[in-house]
């Protein structure tokens, strides 16, 4: 159910097409994640006054913040080749090691979902990044033999939106790492112009804004957005995303001022109306609404612990105040004595 969701940040067949065209090709290009860029911007230009490939770089947060396309601008900066793969994908260590003897010096290989290598994959990673090097076995029973084939030296970029499962092994062989948070409203602004632009849309600032502001800091869903909201102005409108073309199509989408859509409001009422607001542990939430719990983690959770609406406990998820208002319910602040409700305050 989340996939099909206009703001999901997750990726879809649709997205990839697109988000081709949109993606920046160099530092100067990549709107937000300023910290980032200026340290990778350093990384970069201390590697090529080296001669040397980058540091093995990961980079974690929740999804459709840019780390596909930052991976890309790595290797257009260094002028290098970038092969593109994920862990799921990787199923055998023969299917690594086809990977890893096909690259050139230099040559970047992106790992996404980095977290989703298996163990044995994970082994056969390690010498390859730390000493450049491929050990196979050749061979089976007594007469089996460990033959190592040297690699060009290349650099490894992974992707995870799930740092804490990453192994501590694996984690500690990436020289460089870093997070990207969710943008401001004002980089999501120069985004829509941006892709508006590149798409051949005609966009108010207004209505560009009004976009932004409804994204939840996500690059990937300001632009499906817009174009959700240009499809609306060419058939409603007259071609042009003003403020208020833009404001009716959100609501048709039903995309609320804060960004939220029906899904996000109901998994709210769900820990308000069936919980009492909550504590409630997630499987069981995830239960009630017919959803993984991953998708409850990684695709509900993010922006809503971001806005304030939900809290997070060591006996489950709680729905703050802030949730409250924002669904026009009334708060009901408990009273606790010694671990045990003893009552309700009004407000």
């Amino acid at each position: 159910m989340s996939d099909e969701r206009v703001i999901t940040p997750r990726a879809g067949e649709e997205d990839q097409q697109i988000e081709k065209s949109l993606r920046p090709r160099r530092l100067a290009e990549f709107i937000g994640q300023d910290k980032v860029v200026e340290q990778l911007r350093i990384a970069i230009a201390a590697a090529k006054g080296r001669g040397e490939p980058l540091d093995h770089t990961l980079l974690y947060g929740p999804p459709g913040l840019g780390k596909t396309s930052l991976a890309g601008v790595l290797a257009n900066e260094m002028g290098v080749n970038i092969k593109l793969t994920s862990g799921p994908a990787i199923e055998r260590a023969g299917d690594l090691a086809a990977l890893l003897t096909n690259l050139q010096k230099d040559d970047i290989l992106f790992i996404d979902e980095i977290h989703r290598l298996n163990r044995a994959i994970e082994e056969v990673l390690y010498p390859a990044m730390e000493d450049f090097a491929l050990d196979l076995m050749v061979g089976k029973g007594p007469g089996a033999r460990s033959l190592r084939l040297k690699l060009p030296r290349f650099t490894v970029v992974g992707a995870t939106t799930r740092l804490a499962l990453l192994t501590s092994p694996l984690r500690d062989r990436f020289g460089s790492v870093h997070r990207l948070e969710f943008y401001s409203i004002d980089a999501l602004y120069e985004i829509v112009m941006r892709s508006a632009r590149i798409l051949g849309v005609e966009c108010t600032p207004e209505g560009a804004r009004e976009i932004a502001a409804r994204a939840r800091g996500t690059p990937r869903i300001v632009n499906r957005l817009l174009r959700r909201v240009r499809d609306y102005a060419q058939v409603i409108g007259d071609g042009v995303i003003t403020l208020e073309v833009a404001r009716d199509a959100l609501a048709k989408l039903e995309v609320d001022h804060l960004g939220l859509d029906e899904n996000d409001r109901r998994l709210l009422r769900a820990i308000i109306d069936l919980f009492g607001g909550g504590p409630v542990g997630l499987s069981t939430l995830a239960a009630s609404l017919a959803e993984e719990v991953d998708a409850i983690e990684d695709v509900y959770e993010p922006f809503l612990l971001q806005l304030g609406f939900l809290q997070r406990t060591p006996r489950g998820r709680i729905a703050t105040r802030r949730a409250y208002e924002h669904l026009g319910i009334p708060y009901a602040e408990r009273i606790v004595d010694n671990g045990a409700e003893q009552g309700r305050l009004w407000t």
